[in-house]
């Protein structure tokens, strides 16, 4: 009897193991070998700022791509790494919960990973420095990209309306702010110097020191 509850026990969890899907994760070409550069931060502002000004991105499917690769890396990243979820909670569910805009305006999949995503669109960069297009849309391929090669192309070259993605940015870039903020006023003190000493006229009264 003891043998068939551990069984039990042994395929129950086996179970439970198997129905654990695996956390995704996610990295960008540009921070390969760059550690002093928070991808996170850069992604943020980068998109941010793109998505109020349309046209840097008019014309220039290589610039859509990195805003989608930075989107996409945010996606991932913002929920489940290095603690983002504590840090900027607003973010962490407001960025992933625009990811079906951008994906259905770009005719992404919805069930693509974020890392096949970064990777194609890298390709499709890379491409384009190369002077390219043809290797652009080879690198835009189905069922990634619907319908693929140059229609999708021709869907990155132009500037979608994505009010849902934009509203999402802006807000993480002002959290993003406020937590800089809060950050650096972190071990900041101020101690009333009237309390142990004899200050001459028109000095201030508080004085703020640095901890840590």
């Amino acid at each position: 009897m003891q043998c068939d509850r551990r069984g039990f026990l042994a395929v129950f969890l086996g179970l439970g193991a198997c129905t654990t899907a695996p956390v995704e994760t996610a990295r960008l070409p540009e921070f390969n070998n760059f550690l002093s550069i928070d991808p996170v931060r850069y992604s943020i502002d980068q998109g941010a700022y793109l998505l109020t000004n349309p046209n840097t991105l008019t014309g220039q499917p290589w610039e859509v791509a990195r805003l989608v690769q930075g989107l996409e890396f945010l996606a991932v990243e913002l929920p489940a790494g290095q603690g983002w979820n504590v840090k900027l909670p607003m973010a962490s569910m407001m960025v992933p919960a625009a990811r079906a805009e951008w994906r259905a305006a770009l005719g992404i999949a919805a069930d693509a990973r974020a890392q096949d995503v970064i990777d194609s669109l890298t390709a499709l960069r890379n491409a384009y420095a190369a002077r390219s297009p043809s290797a652009a849309a080879a690198a835009l391929r189905a069922p990634i990209f619907s319908p693929g090669g140059q229609d999708s192309l021709t869907r990155f070259g132009g500037a979608p309306a994505l009010p849902r993605t934009t509203r999402a940015m802006l807000d993480a870039r002002q959290e993003l702010a406020a937590s800089n903020n809060e950050r650096q006023n972190v071990g900041r003190f101020t101690i009333p110097l009237s309390e142990f000493a004899v200050l001459p006229p028109n000095t201030p009264a508080l004085f703020a020191f640095n901890v840590g």
